[in-house]
């Protein structure tokens, strides 16, 4: 279901803080806003959504 809220869990692989967003899946991908880690990382991320 499109624009459907669903819980989504964030862990960054270099400091390994963890966050939990709710994000609306779009089509093939889910939108949390999420940008970057405290410890500035943008990019390596472990990335687990409830479907």
């Amino acid at each position: 279901m499109i624009g459907e809220r669903i819980k989504v869990r964030i862990r960054c692989r270099q400091c390994g803080e963890r966050f939990v967003l709710r994000g609306r899946r779009e089509k093939d991908k889910v939108e949390t806003g999420f940008k970057m880690c405290l410890c500035n990382n943008r990019d390596d991320f472990e990335v687990d959504y409830d479907v």
